[in-house]
């Protein structure tokens, strides 16, 4: 991308040389437009939950810059010839429950002929044009803030090896069937710096975004990330995913460890998300009042989970 021709425009507020989330178009003084689009193959054999979980990961983009979706369509691939057409109905049916539940409507889409299904959204959202979130502008002396836990990839990936209880899997598809609608409200009344979502790079490669772009690090207290149910044992059995590898040379040189860790404890900051949470950096000063105002609002996973400083040598992600 960064080698294809820019077109400069003054309203285009976010593009795609900042790795955000999604982009900032503004209309008017008052209202800019949020355009993203995602799509995932199926983590689950359920299509409804299937449709509900991407659904949730296309919309997230929105509430990770701080807006509020309008309008969604659908982008479906889909085996005909294979599945029978009440599959790709489910699987609509799941994410129209979830786009409602979003508050945004559902317009329309396109389907297309694949070898195997995958389903997700084009979505667009709405902000004022000053209020908007990115990934820059993190600030020595912020505190970081994860509102989910993490470690469905790995979990995902366990299940399909019958190593994970159906309580952890229970767990993980509430977990990614939440929308980060409430995070993304309560946040909204705060002072938020710098925001994204965490999912394919994992948490180490979606911070890292964050601190580069921000010029910064983040010093993670490690014990305070939450994760999901069996995950950490999953890694320490021997199960990873295809995606680790990638996310760990990501961040290759801009890692370091602090805390004497095997090397399996070590792979869930990598581990690649779906429908992952928030991301926040706040002022310290402000951190107690938006984890209680988060708490209250039934964002239950939300924790404190670092700390924002200035950048010492190479290393922007520190792991205590």
């Amino acid at each position: 991308m960064a080698k294809l021709p820019k077109k400069e425009d003054p309203n285009l507020l976010v593009g795609y040389d900042t790795s955000d989330d999604a982009g900032v178009y503004r209309l008017t003084d008052e209202i800019a437009l949020i355009t993203t689009a995602d799509f995932i193959t199926p983590p689950v054999n359920d299509p409804y939950t299937f449709g509900q979980i991407s659904a949730a990961n296309s919309i997230s983009d929105v509430y990770a810059m701080g807006g509020r979706p309008i309008t969604c369509l659908n982008l479906a691939m889909f085996p005909a010839k294979k599945l029978e057409p009440e599959v790709l109905h489910q699987i609509v049916a799941g994410a129209l429950s979830k786009i409602t539940e979003s508050g945004a409507v559902l317009a329309g889409g396109h389907t297309i002929e694949d070898d195997e299904p995958k389903f997700g959204l084009a979505v667009t959202g709405i902000v004022h044009p000053k209020k908007y979130w990115s990934n820059r502008g993190a600030k020595p002396g912020d505190v970081v803030i994860l509102t989910k836990p993490i470690g469905s990839g790995v979990i995902f990936n366990a299940n399909i090896k019958k190593l994970v209880s159906d309580e952890a899997m229970k767990e993980c598809i509430d977990i990614l069937t939440t929308l980060n609608r409430k995070a993304a409200e309560v946040a909204a009344g705060f002072e938020v710096h710098a925001a994204t979502d965490i999912t394919g790079f994992g948490l180490a490669g979606h911070c890292y975004e964050m601190v580069k772009g921000s010029q910064v690090a983040v010093e993670f207290f490690i014990d305070r990330i939450p994760i999901m149910k069996e995950a950490v044992e999953m890694y320490q059995k021997g199960v990873t995913t295809g995606v680790n590898n990638f996310n760990r040379e990501l961040v290759a040189g801009a890692i370091r460890f602090d805390k004497d860790l095997p090397p399996w404890r070590k792979e869930i900051v990598y581990d690649p998300q779906t429908s992952g949470g928030l991301l926040f950096a706040v002022p310290a000063s402000q951190c107690e009042a938006l984890l209680k105002a988060l708490e209250t609002a039934g964002v239950r996973w939300a924790s404190l989970v670092g700390e924002v400083k200035p950048v010492s040598g190479t290393a922007h992600l520190i792991f205590k």
